[in-house]
């Protein structure tokens, strides 16, 4: 008996079409042939508005907020022929995303348009695999500064039409005045214009809400430089003296060794440097900061914001109480309350298997607590020291900072249990 033949796949239940400022004139012809067989269409407003009449489909404007909305219009729609309209690019910043993760990449289909990076990369002139993209769209323009370093190129896409003096004003209050910026607004269409100017002089009115920034970074002479690798320097940060310092910062950093898409737990975080150098090191690193005290969490949510990781997430409270609920770390930071009862244990708890644990301590109380960690599972236990060079009368000698004693470990299904006792 002849085996049946397998069903064909379902057709796609949603078709995402990109469309630019040049409306339906630049679609391809398969886009418009969704279009015009669809029988609901899904847009913002102004994408709605660049469809001709012979678009008979039922016009859907996405609320606002768009996301939260997106499962419930797509259920009032079901059995209906879907199109959804994004700018440029659907599955970049767009809402392909979103759809792919709420239907399944297997449910869409997609027709891309160029995206805006790609046409203001044209218009000036970038090679696109050297640009940097950041978007502000939804986002706090604090998140730019984290792109900023002299020489490189960085396209801005924006939230609307005030976005330009607020890349600007940023530019200038992080030491990148001299930067050049040039604002492309309806890219891609008849009425495209480019404004162009520096940070620190840049008067220009708001100008169309649809617009990318170009930003060719230039650092301003004896601003603070800040490099791509942890180990700032400890002036980018303000702090009361809870800081951890540069060079125990960066071997810290080191050894905790982020990876893309991992969260982080640093509980003590005094002036939050070790969690936020976290997440400098790539733009999907995530991070939560434990701090008891207020003063010094809102100190660590300026110093976040500064320094262009405004994502960073701070819990005023004191460990362990206030580490329940929050979402499983990849890795752990202790520099400060290793004593504290039950602390290391819920720690150690929380940490899925192969997941990293780093504790930093100059009290012998504490170090006495980290080697019987180390007795009984394991690890690294390292004393780091850093002495630096300071007068001494008319010459120069060595002073010797506290040493630290770093015990570190990985979480792995042969590492015991936590026994009552552990944490004394």
């Amino acid at each position: 008996m002849t085996p049946a033949a397998p069903a064909p796949p379902a057709p796609p239940a949603v078709t995402v079409i990109g469309i630019g400022a040049d409306g339906w004139p630049g679609l391809p012809d398969a886009a418009r042939a969704a279009l015009l067989g669809a029988q609901v269409v899904i847009g913002g407003g102004r994408q709605l508005e660049l469809l001709p009449p012979s678009c008979t489909g039922e016009r859907v404007p996405w609320p606002s907020p768009l996301r939260p909305a997106v499962p419930g219009l797509l259920a009032a729609h079901r059995g209906s022929r879907i199109a959804v309209l994004a700018s440029g690019d659907p599955m970049f910043y767009g809402i392909g995303r979103a759809l792919a993760e709420t239907l399944g990449p297997d449910a869409l289909h997609v027709l891309p348009h160029p995206s805006s990076v790609s046409y203001a990369c044209a218009r000036i002139g970038w090679p696109l695999e050297d640009t940097e993209v950041v978007t502000l769209v939804g986002r706090p323009a604090a998140r730019l500064a984290a792109a900023l370093h002299h020489g490189r190129r960085v396209l801005v896409l924006s939230a609307g039409a005030d976005t330009p003096a607020e890349v600007a004003a940023l530019l200038r209050d992080r030491g990148f005045g001299p930067s050049r910026l040039r604002v492309l607004e309806q890219l891609g269409s008849v009425d495209e214009t480019c404004t162009e100017g520096t940070a620190d002089t840049w008067a220009h009115p708001p100008g169309d809400a649809l617009n990318v920034v170009a930003v060719d970074c230039a650092r301003a002479p004896g601003a603070l430089r800040l490099g791509a690798v942890p180990g700032l320097p400890d002036e980018a940060y303000e702090n009361d003296g809870q800081l951890t310092k540069r060079h125990i910062r960066a071997a810290t950093l080191a050894t905790l060794a982020p990876a893309p898409g991992e969260l982080l737990w640093d509980i003590g975080g005094g002036s939050g440097s070790i969690a936020i150098e976290w997440l400098r090191t790539h733009p999907s690193c995530r991070a939560i900061t434990v701090e008891r005290d207020p003063v010094r969490a809102e100190r660590i949510a300026r110093n976040a914001d500064r320094l262009g990781v405004p994502a960073l997430r701070v819990v005023t409270g004191r460990a362990p109480a206030s580490l329940a609920g929050l979402p499983a770390p990849d890795a752990v930071f202790i520099g400060g309350g290793l004593t504290a009862p039950g602390l290391l244990d819920a720690c150690w708890a929380a940490l899925p298997d192969g997941g990293r644990l780093v504790a930093n301590t100059v009290t012998l109380e504490s170090e006495a607590l980290l080697a019987g960690w180390h007795r009984r599972h394991g690890g690294g236990l390292a004393r780091l020291a850093v002495a630096h060079a300071v007068p001494v009368g008319g010459f120069t000698g060595w002073r010797q900072g506290m040493p630290v004693t770093q015990w570190s470990v990985t979480k792995n299904p042969t590492s015991p249990a936590v026994t009552p006792g552990d944490n004394a």
